[in-house]
């Protein structure tokens, strides 16, 4: 699995805005150090062996904790491996493997939709753009981005889920009341070759320290950057 400090090439990458207060280049440096000491090894959560594996993951990590699917996923791999296999597996049986996910049904048919999908469209291999990816069933714009960082260190986005969406919003690089806009906020003002990792550091810093219910500020080394009118402790 590629470590979470991987990226794209350097060539043709976008540049942050330049932005005064909070947005200010100085800040979201810092911020970007912060995290980078708390978190240097940070790396997707899902296990996965290969690219179909992490796509059908995150499919089902939809409402779902990672390590609830870390727990289904060795079974359900083993029994369809490959997306040939999993195309031709009936949804009862999709189902009763991946039923402790939740909204199994649903998930069921997403991930037997991008099997035949992929061994259709695609010969069985998983597509590296954006815009193939948001064709497959179940795969939509977070779901395809977490593909393209973590397998291809692809960074055409940011992977906004629960944690990224809070403490992004938190420590005020974005006001978007949805994922969709907290992203684009997040591409305007982070270099792009810090697209994949900050998702990463994020994500372990939201289940670590930065909860949603009561932060840990006191051991957060990002608490002299926040403003956040929820903190529990000020230095």
């Amino acid at each position: 699995m590629p470590a979470a400090r991987t990226a794209t090439k350097k060539t043709n990458l976008k540049k942050p805005a330049l932005l005064r207060g909070d947005l200010a280049s100085e800040r979201i440096e810092a911020i970007l150090r912060g995290l980078d000491e708390a978190y240097p090894e940070a790396v997707c959560a899902l296990d996965h062996k290969s690219p179909w594996e992490l796509l059908i993951a995150t499919i089902l990590s939809a409402q779902c904790t990672d390590v609830r699917v870390n727990m289904v996923t060795p079974e359900l791999f083993r029994r369809f491996p490959t997306p040939q296999a999993m195309s031709k597996a009936t949804l009862p049986e999709l189902e009763e493997l991946i039923r402790t996910t939740g909204f199994f049904r649903n998930k069921a048919k997403s991930i037997q939709g991008a099997a035949k999908v992929i061994t259709e469209k695609f010969s069985g291999k998983v597509p590296q753009t954006l815009a193939e990816l948001i064709t497959i069933p179940g795969a939509a714009r977070k779901t395809a981005n977490v593909v393209l960082g973590v397998s291809f260190s692809k960074a055409e986005g940011v992977v906004v889920d629960t944690h990224v969406f809070r403490i992004s919003r938190r420590l005020s690089l974005a006001k978007g009341d949805t994922p969709q806009k907290v992203e684009q906020e997040l591409m305007r003002i982070l270099p792009q070759d810090r697209w994949i990792s900050y998702s990463h550091q994020i994500i372990h810093h939201g289940r670590k320290v930065c909860t949603a219910l009561k932060p840990k500020c006191r051991d957060c080394n990002l608490e002299p950057l926040c403003h956040s009118k929820d903190k529990t402790w000020h230095s």
